[in-house]
This record gives structure tokens, C-alpha cells and sequence, in this order.
């Protein structure tokens, strides 16, 4: 009797102890596959995240534009008085235009490098010097020598690889630019819309052309992403859109019809103010003259 009791006893704490372990197998399971799912699911977050990072990135940069030496000597880093920051800093070398901003001590205004911001360099810092004659001196790259030459390629590399300063378009020098007293027909004014064609050597963007108040400017020159293709003003380019902006319509049978003879003092003085914002405030280069 007692030996059987004891017997009965050994298989109750057996059974006791077999469901206690098939208890904390099962959790140890459950817990394993629900930290396994949590770390799934932190990668997937991850790399989500990193694609929406990279997708915003993108959306943050502007295309490729093309610079006049007027417009790239604004980005000089000095105090913008109308926005109370410092501007960015930009200097072009070989033409290849690059934003230093990130390189502020050196390039900055009081930088040792500070007199190349705003400005074509590639000379002097092939030379490795600061005499301002070699500032904007474009003929003089292929008057450089072999050894010139191939420091004024580790600079580029430097920039481009090293420092990976972000690359914001092309100078164009004042000397590549079209006769501003040539004169275009609708035919010709038609051909700059933003809508294709091939981008001419030295430029970064394929020139668009808006025409107003006889005058044709390239807006290329900065406004790529206001009247390139599928942009809100892209409406105006290859036009002379004079109508169109003194009404300020984007309609495109309004921007189609270039006469003005019949407008208000009112839309006279709006289509002086976008000329004014075309030469003084864009810069935009004026290419050409209306027929």
C-alpha cells in the first residue's frame, strides 16, 4: 500500500513537471516568433523610412540650371540683407558650378579661400593662386599646363567625390551667350518651350525662351522649375507671353496672343513689373528680341 502510494506520487510530480516544461516551451516559442515579427517589422520600418527619406531628398533638389556670371556672383555668403540669413555659397569650376556652402570657413567671407565664392576659379586653383586675374578666367583652362591641368582635376574630384558638394548647374560666360539684338521670329521663339531638345554644350538646362515686351530671355537661367515641362508657367515658354502675364492668365489662348494694344494702364504697369522681376531680380538673360 505505502509503495504504491509513493508509486502514485513520483508519476503526479512527473506529470506536474511535464506540463511546467511544455508550458515554458511554448512560451519560450511565442516569444521568439513575436521578437522575431517585432525585428521584421523594425527593418521594414527602416527601410521605409530610409525610402521616404531618399524620395524627399530628391523632391528637395532642384534640377540642373544654367548661371550667368551676374547671377552666380550673388551667392557670395555674405548677409542677404532682404532675408536676414547668409546666402549659400557657390563658385564654379571648369564651369561646373558647386554649392561650398558646407564649406563655409574656407569659402566663406572671412575664409582663406573666400575671394572664389561667386566666381569661376578653375585657374587659379590649378595654379594654386590668389591673384584675382585668374578669377573668371575661362580661356585660360586650356592655356594650363599638363601639371595644372591635373591639379585642376583632383580639385574636381575633390569637390565632386571627396567634399561632395552638391553640383547646381553650369556657368555660362557672358562671352557663350546668344546676341541679345538678334532678332527671333514666333517660329524660331517657338522652338525654346521647355518640352525637349538637346541641352547646347557648356549648359546644364536646354534653354527656355519667354518673350515679353519685345524682349526674349532665357529663363533656363534659373526657373526651370516654374516653366520647364509640366511646370505651372511652362504655358508662357516658347511665347511672347506679354498678354498673358499682364492679365496674369495661364490660360493658353491668352499666352497664344501676344497683342497688348488694347490692355489697361493697370495690365501695362503689371507686365513692366514682371520685366523688371526678369532682369533685376531673376537676372534671366535677355537672348533675343521679338520680330
Amino acid at each position: 500500500m505505502y509503495g504504491s502510494c509513493v508509486l502514485r506520487m513520483f508519476y503526479m510530480d512527473m506529470i506536474q513537471y511535464l506540463i511546467i516544461f511544455l508550458c515554458a516551451y511554448i512560451g519560450y516559442n511565442i516569444m521568439n516568433k513575436s521578437s522575431a515579427k517585432d525585428m521584421a517589422d523594425v527593418s521594414t520600418t527602416a527601410s521605409n523610412t530610409n525610402k521616404i527619406d531618399e524620395t524627399l531628398e530628391e523632391m528637395d533638389q532642384d534640377p540642373p540650371r544654367n548661371f550667368t556670371q551676374k547671377q552666380l556672383l550673388h551667392f557670395d555668403g555674405t548677409m542677404d540683407e532682404k532675408m536676414q540669413e547668409p546666402k549659400p555659397i557657390y563658385l564654379s569650376v571648369n564651369g561646373i558650378v558647386f554649392d561650398v556652402s558646407e564649406g563655409r570657413d574656407f569659402y566663406g567671407p572671412d575664409g582663406p579661400y573666400g575671394l572664389f565664392a561667386g566666381h569661376e576659379c578653375g585657374v587659379a586653383l590649378a595654379k594654386m593662386s590668389f591673384d584675382t586675374a585668374h578669377l573668371d578666367n575661362f580661356d585660360g583652362i586650356e592655356e594650363l599646363n599638363f601639371g595644372e591641368k591635373d591639379e585642376l582635376h583632383n580639385w574636381l574630384q575633390k569637390f565632386e567625390h571627396y567634399r561632395c558638394y552638391p553640383i547646381k548647374g553650369r556657368l555660362v560666360p557672358d562671352s557663350k551667350l546668344p546676341d541679345p539684338d538678334r532678332v527671333l521670329t514666333k517660329e524660331e521663339l517657338a522652338k525654346y518651350n521647355g518640352r525637349g531638345g538637346d541641352v547646347p554644350e557648356g549648359y546644364a538646362a536646354v534653354p527656355i525662351y519667354v518673350g515679353a515686351m519685345g524682349k526674349v530671355y532665357d529663363v533656363s537661367f534659373g526657373g526651370v522649375t516654374f516653366y520647364g515641362k509640366d511646370c505651372s508657367y511652362n504655358v508662357f515658354a516658347g511665347l511672347d507671353a506679354s498678354r498673358a502675364l499682364a492679365t496674369m492668365s495661364l490660360e493658353p489662348n491668352v499666352a497664344a496672343n501676344s497683342f497688348i494694344g488694347d490692355l489697361s494702364e493697370k495690365q501695362i504697369n503689371t507686365l513692366k513689373d514682371w520685366v523688371k522681376t526678369f532682369e533685376e531680380r531673376k537676372g534671366y538673360p535677355v537672348v533675343g528680341r521679338l520680330e
